[in-house]
């Protein structure tokens, strides 16, 4: 008799203790705090972008002298924040490319001295890797390329290709996300990389060199892109294209109550599926089966022209996308299983 009800007295705390460990980490991935929250504003998006976007980075192009300065700016940006370089040293992750026919290649792709010797155009080209340690182990990734297509001489008049939505608007975001979470004074369960790409424009060469160098591939849980997310289409207000795999369907009910709770004036397209490849950085992670969260605002018809300029961004909507997605963001940093 006393056995019996000692047995179920037990089953019974134990329930009770599975249920308050649930609600704790319930609770923990879901409250993320307000200081951090309101700390992504859109005089900081405007910011941002108008430096990146502006005719003296000369277009940004990968491995030239605009392209520096947009890194240098990146890198000073972490150091103000406190977010740490990634491999404890220094927030660049250098490689070098070179143009092997019509492609573009990195040394992580094969040996490049020998088309180098030959002559082939290259270039040295540095990734911006921040860092937010987490207590546990698991990694999320969250990245946007930072550089855009130089200039154009053979263009009378304006041939700065500013690139202020492709794609100084993704830096923008993932800039403000990284400060939000780190003043939030909170540290999250998984460590979060925060990854500024470089070579995107020249076929994803900085995402590419990432993956293929990564060590620690399996422990990536997610991979977060950001590639165009400052613009609004008049037929379409507050769209946004809001693509995640097709296997954590939690990504896509998490921005759902987002935008509820939050008030966000966002009206997403839901897109999943389990071929996340093609057209921006997170195909090289898709290809080894990590899960994709991507946020886009379509084209336009100042894609991949000089007129792509800061003056055009929406900007409301932009610090809403990144209000959105720095949630998400504390959540696949801490939600243990999606």
């Amino acid at each position: 008799m006393f056995t019996e009800k000692w047995i179920i007295m037990k089953k019974i705390e134990t329930i009770f203790l599975l249920v308050a460990v649930l609600i704790s980490q319930f609770a923990f991935a879901q409250k993320f705090p307000s200081k951090g929250y309101s700390s992504i504003t859109e005089e900081r998006s405007r910011n941002i972008v108008g430096f990146l976007a502006n005719d003296l980075l000369e277009g940004r192009d990968a491995g030239m002298h605009g392209g520096y300065i947009a890194a240098e700016y990146i890198v000073s940006m972490f150091k103000e924040w406190g977010i740490e370089p990634f491999d404890g040293e220094s927030h660049f992750q250098h490689f070098h490319a070179a143009k092997n026919g019509n492609s573009w290649v990195t040394e992580a792709d094969f040996d490049i001295t020998a088309i180098v010797e030959a002559g082939a155009e290259n270039r040295f080209m540095k990734n911006v890797l921040g860092v937010i340690r987490g207590k546990e182990d698991g990694v999320v990734v969250v990245g946007a390329h930072y550089d855009h297509l130089g200039i154009d001489t053979a263009i009378k008049g304006d041939g700065c290709y500013n690139g202020a939505d492709d794609n100084a608007s993704g830096v923008a975001a993932v800039l403000q996300i990284a400060r939000a979470i780190k003043m939030s004074g909170k540290q999250p369960r998984r460590t979060i990389v925060f990854a500024l790409w470089d070579g995107e424009e020249k076929g994803l060469l900085g995402s590419r060199f990432f993956v293929k160098k990564c060590t620690f591939l399996s422990d990536i849980s997610v991979y977060m892109n950001f590639d165009m997310v400052g613009r609004d289409l008049a037929e379409k207000p507050g769209h946004l294209s809001y693509m995640y795999s097709a296997g954590n369907p939690l990504f896509g009910e998490w921005l759902k109550e987002d935008i509820k709770k939050q008030g966000l004036n966002l009206v997403p397209f839901y897109k999943a599926s389990d071929n996340l490849i093609g057209g921006s950085d997170n195909t090289p992670f898709a290809r080894k089966g990590v899960p994709i969260v991507w946020y886009h605002t379509e084209g336009h018809p100042d894609y991949h022209r000089p007129s792509d300029s800061a003056d055009k961004i929406d900007y409301p909507k932009l610090t809403d996308i990144t209000r959105a997605a720095c949630l998400c963001v504390w959540r696949l940093a801490n939600v243990r299983d999606y």
